[in-house]
């Protein structure tokens, strides 16, 4: 068992069991913001430094793409997409190089914020990354292969999450090109997802922001959020929001507990009904509970014909999808951390760059020049 779920079966219905002991990422109570820590000194990191005010509030690094000897191809996920979304934009002259924050490491210690040492541990096993990823040859290949081929790449867009999640506070909105690994909880991985970086940008703003102690989770990837769900449960200062089509994977009842509105999609929903429902919770959410920040899950396996997220929704009907939430949270005034997350097909990229685009051209991301416009290296 894993992640918060030590004595009761896979799918219990009720309250927490009492005896469960907390995960890394629940292991303070729930409190007044910083109460928690008492005593308690955040450890130095790379990941909080501050980059010139004439940035993009968008992270990105080329160590976030996969690429060793095909054996990316053997899993449906383009891992090369994160590099296809910079280069559409900057083809767009929306971006520079030198205008976006480079992404850093996540360090071991920036992980064991929420990771249990033991799943760190597990993690310098082929076999088990292999189970994770869901690329059965990664496990004949020697661990430091996999580590500097395979887990770095997603350690990158971990810190590329926790930085995001201090750019959004400082500045209203933020992008990782990268993340949304919201199948990994403190001590299990799984689905592709390595590194709970949702998790960890929220534990670290907690930790280390002034008047940050709510956060709102909105997940849009067509596959149920479980890693999140199971690090916040009971956790009164996460509220979840989670869409997703009610028949794949994880199908974890136990982590659905922690979700505040479920919203369960059918096998091959479209934009109309999507739209709609998206537009109802996401407003009922934020009118509901005020978070200081909105972690936005933005998911693109939602697409008509991704094999792996059973709906249909079309790119004009993702881009609506990401200006809704956008919209509903700059009316309100809440900080955005959006992270891309799931999305199996070769145009997913450019829907994602469409994306941003339009949300550029709206007005909602704030304070952003086009590159032409820009001056001086980040």
């Amino acid at each position: 068992m894993a992640c918060r779920e030590q004595e009761e079966p896979l799918g219990a219905e009720g309250a927490s069991g009492s005896g469960a002991e907390p995960s890394g990422a629940q292991a303070a109570a729930p409190g007044p913001a910083g109460a928690q820590h008492l005593g308690h000194r955040p450890h130095r990191t790379e990941l909080y430094q501050d980059p010139p005010a004439g940035c993009w509030p968008i992270v990105y690094s080329p160590d976030y793409n996969i690429t060793f000897m095909g054996l990316e191809k053997l899993h449906p996920f383009d891992a090369g997409k994160w590099g296809k979304v910079i280069n559409f934009l900057k083809e767009e002259k929306l971006i520079a190089d030198d205008l976006i924050v480079q992404a850093r490491e996540a360090s071991e210690e920036d992980l064991l914020v929420v990771h249990t040492r033991r799943y760190l541990n597990k993690l310098k096993w082929s076999f088990v990354v292999a189970t994770i990823t869901e690329i059965p040859p990664v496990a004949f290949l020697p661990n430091f292969v996999v580590q500097r081929k395979v887990l770095r790449p997603l350690r990158t867009q971990t810190g590329g999450t926790i930085m995001a999640g201090k750019l959004a506070v400082e500045r209203g909105w933020a992008i990782n090109v990268g993340g949304g690994f919201h199948h990994c909880c403190s001590d299990k991985g799984g689905g592709f997802c390595a590194y709970a970086d949702i998790t960890l940008a929220i534990k670290f703003l907690f930790e280390r922001v002034p008047g940050v102690s709510k956060a709102t989770i909105i997940d849009l990837d067509a596959h149920q959020g479980n890693g999140h769900e199971r690090d916040f449960l009971d956790d009164p200062r996460v509220y979840i929001l989670d869409a997703y089509n009610r028949h794949i994977y994880p199908g974890d009842g136990f982590a659905k507990r922690a979700i505040k509105r479920r919203v369960e999609l059918e096998w091959g929903t479209e934009d109309t009904e999507y739209l709609q429902k998206v537009q109802t919770h996401v407003e009922g959410a934020l009118n509901e509970f005020k978070p200081d920040i909105l972690v936005y899950n933005a998911g693109t396996d939602i697409l008509d014909g991704d094999p792996l997220g059973g709906l249909a929704i079309s790119p004009q009907g993702i881009v609506k999808r990401d200006e809704l939430v956008f919209r509903a949270a700059r009316r309100r005034r809440i900080p955005v951390l959006m992270v891309t997350s799931g999305g199996y097909q070769k145009r997913t990229a450019r829907i994602i760059a469409d994306s941003i685009l339009n949300l550029h051209s709206l007005g909602l991301l704030p304070g952003a020049l086009p590159a032409a416009e820009a001056q001086g290296p980040c």
